[in-house]
């Protein structure tokens, strides 16, 4: 729970604040990006939510932050239900893309997502464990799959598991982080699951690190902490410094990326971005050339 006393100085007069028990994570401004930022190391308010629309936006950051940093200083009229998540980010003709909220410390705040399909519905990492969320997951038919893009994103995936009696994916190099799990990804080959759902290893971050693209055409890739998008340069970010396995492997496996058709990048850390057609491409071409993995 925030606490008045320790309400870090940088946020903006008012009602919202983040306290000094932040961890950085980035899950209150990537819900609520109008509201809150980053600096120096912390998340805080950098402009007061305005009427009832923005005030349940910044309550959704409030309700997601995984270490409860976010507090209220003044008496708010406005309820917001624990039911709220999911989310829907995307429509897409392989399946609707929700964002799970209810982030993890144990993952470092990462974003966890769900797509329904008709064939079975989709658990993309683990957000913490919520009843209010398995309670709304389950009226939405529940979870067939769960795949984990890597060691430090599992959070309670053993309680979904359990729960939905889903079965679980992850990579060999990174199963000892969920030793339970029911099936492993092998070697560097993608795996085809179904017709519009492939696991593409990506070591690099993790030796067993994966990302998951869904659709074969416009595709939406869920990049884990393997790529993100930084919104102030506009580039896409593969990042040495939150590098914990190989970074030349990273690179590489970058560069595998290259002939995607990805419209949506949905990270477990940093920005979410939607790429116009024959933009994806480029826009890896310039993070390969500023890491000088090829040249003009």
């Amino acid at each position: 729970m925030a606490l008045k006393n320790n309400r870090l100085k940088t946020n903006q007069a008012g009602a919202f604040y983040v306290d000094s028990s932040c961890i950085d994570c980035g899950s209150c401004w990537q819900i609520d990006p109008k509201h809150f930022a980053r600096k120096e190391n912390n998340s805080y308010v950098h402009t007061q939510p305005n009427g009832k629309k923005e005030v349940h936006k910044a309550l959704l950051a409030l309700l997601d932050c995984p270490v409860a940093a976010i507090g209220i200083q003044e008496k708010i009229s406005e309820v917001l239900s624990n039911d709220i998540f999911p989310i829907l980010v995307y429509k897409h003709l392989s399946g609707d893309v929700y964002y799970c909220g209810w982030s993890s410390k144990r993952s470092y705040g990462a974003s966890s997502w769900l797509i329904l399909r008709p064939e079975g519905n989709i658990l993309i990492d683990s957000p913490r464990w919520s009843p209010p969320l398995a309670r709304e997951i389950r009226r939405m038919g529940g979870v067939s799959q769960m795949f984990l893009t890597h060691r430090d994103d599992v959070a309670d995936h053993a309680l979904w598991a359990k729960a939905f009696n889903c079965e679980r994916w992850i990579h060999k190099e990174d199963a000892d982080a969920a030793p339970e799990a029911e099936k492993l990804v092998l070697g560097i080959d993608p795996l085809l699951i179904g017709k519009t759902l492939k696991l593409i290893p990506s070591p690099g971050h993790t030796a067993g690190s994966i990302v998951i693209l869904l659709g074969e055409h416009r595709q939406i890739l869920f990049s884990g902490d393997h790529l993100w998008w930084n919104p102030e340069k506009e580039v896409l970010v593969a990042s040495k410094r939150y590098c914990w396995w190989n970074w030349s492997e990273q690179l590489k496996s970058v560069q595998r990326l290259l002939d995607l058709d990805v419209k949506w990048l949905l990270p477990g850390h940093g920005h979410a971005h939607m790429f116009k057609k024959g933009e994806w491409k480029k826009a890896l071409e310039k993070t390969l050339r500023f890491h000088k993995i090829i040249t003009d």
